[in-house]
């Protein structure tokens, strides 16, 4: 006979689920005055499925279950104490502090070790080129999508401006081939750690790590001795600053619904709803089928995407989640050389979601201005985006500022781009989930082309909390 202590912890999942849905329906009903409930008996309800879903999380001891209830926490507390919720962005921003100081060590160690410690310079240009042709095709499919959803939804068709769309907003220099090129490379390593411009600090660790892989043995292996533990001392560090990362989502998301509120959606709910419906299309139409051809586990690579996921929707911030993604992905199967040079070469050209994003909302501005953009001339915006976006995936809603100084070079409106500015952190986590999967997706890839997946890791991969 089961005792009451295991029997409430088997029912209480199904009770979350009924009273969470039970939640969102009295939710939408009261937001479209369909239906109308005493305010007070509705925010007892919305608390006690967040107390209720907090007991869950004491029960399941996961960080990942602390992380995704830390939104509906947030969420909660941002819509009842709004006034409060403003002033509480300082508990993500240390969380993202702290993880910036994580990303340039962890680059540098692992790149560094992944190449001077297998002494196998040629795997190195092999990766390269296989990295970026992998990289160019996919963003471009992305592009694509972007560019039929907001055509399809016709979502800037009869909108009308804002009278605070005149907000000002610091527009981006658009990038020539030659000035982006030239930014590649670092002139003071020093600087860019404290920029954080990973391209550069990339650049730098594999000229680095090829360095060190033609050095005397010697030499070599102290060299390798330093990076393998600098690498392992950054991952156990981070696992610390992650018991902090629950506390970080709430803050984030209190601060975001305090300040915008649910109403914010309003006439941008079309806008929102093509970006989210093109980026599941992207995920179910590119991602899923490429994962079920190379035989992937699905479920296993769910698991081990779960936590950079999370994080990366909660914080809209891709960096936040890179240390949990480099370190999932090596317990997925994949070899450190080749996680330590796909995902960090990624965050500065495989930007699937931000692509997505560029390309539908460059044609959503022209749609506001009632500006008719031929195909052609959608491309040829659509691939200077591209070029304009690279290196701007660690840095939280840069989109915005890169989409305003990039339709500036083409001589379009940019008032309609201030109608973004109300949801755009919405925009921005679902776009920088889809790069953090992304990138994770390419070093599966990768590996399975370089004949170097281990499946065995992969069939018993768990997520460690």
């Amino acid at each position: 006979m089961k005792s009451p202590i295991k029997k409430t912890i088997h029912i209480l999942p199904l009770a979350c689920i009924i009273v969470s849905a039970i939640t969102a329906i009295l939710f939408l009903l009261v937001a479209y005055k369909i239906l109308e409930i005493n305010i007070t008996f509705f925010t007892a309800f919305r608390i006690f499925n967040v107390a209720l879903l907090i007991l869950f999380a004491i029960k399941r001891k996961s960080l990942t279950v602390w992380i995704l209830i830390s939104i509906f926490a947030g969420a909660e507390f941002g819509h009842d104490l709004p006034e409060i919720s403003k002033n509480m962005q300082f508990l993500s921003d240390i969380f993202i502090h702290l993880i910036k100081t994580i990303i340039a060590p962890l680059i540098f160690a692992t790149l560094v070790n992944g190449i001077a410690g297998h002494n196998d310079l040629k795997l190195v240009g092999r990766l390269g080129w296989k990295s970026i042709l992998y990289f160019e095709v996919i963003s471009t499919i992305a592009l694509f999508i972007g560019l039929a959803a907001i055509n399809l939804s016709k979502a800037g068709v009869g909108l009308t401006l804002p009278e605070n769309a005149m907000a000002p907003v610091t527009a981006a220099k658009a990038h020539t081939w030659s000035e982006f090129l030239l930014h590649m490379f670092p002139e003071n390593i020093a600087k860019s750690i404290y920029e954080g411009n990973i391209l550069q600090v990339v650049i730098f660790s594999i000229i680095f790590g090829v360095a060190v892989a033609r050095i005397p043995d010697s030499y070599r292996k102290t060299m390798l001795r330093f990076t393998e533990g600098l690498a392992e001392t950054m991952f156990k560090f981070t696992n610390i600053i992650m018991y902090y990362a629950p506390i970080a989502v709430f803050g984030a998301i209190a601060f975001t619904i305090g300040h915008l509120g649910f109403d914010i959606l309003g006439s941008l709910v079309k806008l929102l709803a093509t970006l989210y419906v093109a980026l599941v299309i992207f995920l179910m139409g590119v991602i899923l089928p490429l994962l079920l051809f190379l035989k992937i586990p699905i479920k296993k690579f769910v698991q081990a995407i779960s936590e950079p996921a999370s994080i990366a929707f909660a914080t809209a911030n891709s960096e936040s989640a890179l240390p949990a993604a480099l370190e999932n992905m090596e317990r997925f199967g994949v070899p450190r050389k080749i996680v330590a040079f796909v995902i960090p070469t990624g965050y500065s050209f495989n930007l699937d979601g931000t692509t997505l994003y560029l390309s539908l909302a460059c044609v959503f501005v022209a749609q506001v201005a009632g500006i008719s953009m031929p195909f052609t001339d959608q491309l040829i915006l659509c691939f200077m985006l591209m070029l304009t976006s690279k290196g701007t995936a660690g840095v939280s809603r840069a989109s915005l500022v890169v989409l305003l100084g990039t339709l500036s070079s083409f001589g379009l409106p940019t008032t309609p781009v201030f109608l973004i500015l109300g949801i755009d952190v919405l925009m921005d986590m679902a776009r920088t989930t889809v790069n953090v999967i992304g990138n994770c997706t390419a070093t599966v890839v990768m590996a399975k082309w370089e004949n170097a997946f281990d499946e065995e890791k992969a069939l018993t991969f768990e997520n460690v909390d």
